[in-house]
């Protein structure tokens, strides 16, 4: 295991086949490695039946590239990439219910809501919910702001992300293979 001064946070993207048991399969590899996920996400990509997963942890290089290395030997995943956050545009969702009694209340929580670019997505008599867009940083700004005005419930997504590569690398692959196939 390598100092805590080499960790940094990456971000891996597996590309599957739509199966079950390959999101358990690839975590597995991460627990052999005592490796905490930060957060992951799942889901369906511009590729039909193939799913992809974005997981993020705080490790050393030399790791992240055998655990990429072993996830990619798994049989239902067709590529598995790892990358740092210059590499990626990434984005996650927020959701915050506070009392609505506090946002009628409380005019300067309308301001904290402009001031973190956020939006209101239902209004009940008895709570709002309040979505935020970006980067974790950003959605943890929003969750202080909103701690005095007695937030209710708090949920974020993990990482949704893009790669700033002019090219999907796994759609060039797969053309690729369904070329040598013919």
């Amino acid at each position: 295991m390598s100092d805590n001064k080499d960790k940094q946070l990456f971000t891996m993207s597996a590309f599957a086949e739509n199966a079950v048991g390959v999101l358990n399969q690839v975590t597995a590899i991460y627990t052999r490695r005592c490796i905490n996920i930060e957060s992951i996400t799942a889901s369906a990509c511009s590729i039909p039946g193939v799913s992809k997963f974005t997981i993020t942890c705080h490790s050393d290089r030399d790791t992240m590239d055998k655990v990429v290395r072993q996830i990619e030997k798994r049989i239902d995943v067709i590529k598995a990439f790892l990358y740092c956050d210059e590499d990626i545009v990434y984005q996650e969702v927020a959701l915050y219910k506070v009392p609505t009694e506090k946002l009628l209340e409380e005019k300067h929580l309308e301001w904290i809501i402009r001031k973190h670019s956020a939006r209101i997505l239902e209004i009940t008599p008895v709570y709002t919910v309040i979505e935020k867009t970006g980067h974790r940083d950003e959605t943890e700004s929003l969750f202080e702001a909103l701690k005095r005005y007695d937030i209710r419930q708090f949920a974020r997504s993990g990482r949704v992300t893009i790669t700033k590569d002019p090219v999907e690398y796994v759609t060039a692959l797969l053309a690729e293979r369904e070329k040598d196939l013919k």
